[in-house]
């Protein structure tokens, strides 16, 4: 099922009136992928399409609702792509780039969006950055990140006089 399938079950759903008009075409394909339909649309919101043994070790795996869980993410992310490239499978190493790929895409819309608290703004654009510093230099990461949460711009911006991580509104990303 491709975009023009999908569309057609958006403008079904506006006509009959079963919801405000808002479900987006992102939304719509999830769904459809979660009750087992094949699925030809990518978009930044979606995770990529994952067949067994992949969709067990990988499937919630995506997660950066605050510093702590990006950075959870991440070593799990990174273990994964380690394993399967350790065993050449280029399907497993492509599968985790993706879904660091999509966590970039999605932490920079949340990033940009004046409708998000600016703190958490701050912090999606932070993570955004995190996300692309694995993908250009997975080997190098956590090295580099333990010295970025120590640089003073770091700390100025997301530590509070506490030394603890700023807290702010959170979201479900």
């Amino acid at each position: 099922m491709g975009e023009k399938e999908i569309r057609a079950i958006q403008a079904d759903l506006r006509r009959l009136q079963a919801t405000d008009g808002n479900v987006s075409l992102s939304y719509i394909a999830g769904v459809l992928r979660g009750s087992g339909a094949r699925v030809d649309y990518d978009d930044r919101y979606l995770d990529p399409l994952m067949e067994e043994p992949y969709a067990s070790r990988l499937d919630g795996a995506l997660r950066f609702r605050d510093f702590a869980s990006a950075e959870e993410s991440l070593r799990r992310l990174d273990a994964a792509y380690r394993e399967y490239r350790e065993a050449s499978d280029r399907v497993g190493t492509s599968l985790v780039r993706s879904l660091v790929l999509k966590g970039k895409q999605r932490a920079e819309s949340l990033g940009a969006n004046p409708r998000v608290n600016p703190q958490k703004r701050r912090e999606k654009q932070e993570i955004a950055l995190w996300f692309h510093v694995w993908l250009e230099t997975p080997d190098l990461f956590f090295d580099w990140l333990e010295l970025r949460k120590q640089s003073e711009e770091f700390q100025r911006q997301f530590l509070n006089h506490h030394g603890r991580l700023s807290s702010s509104p959170t979201d479900d990303a």
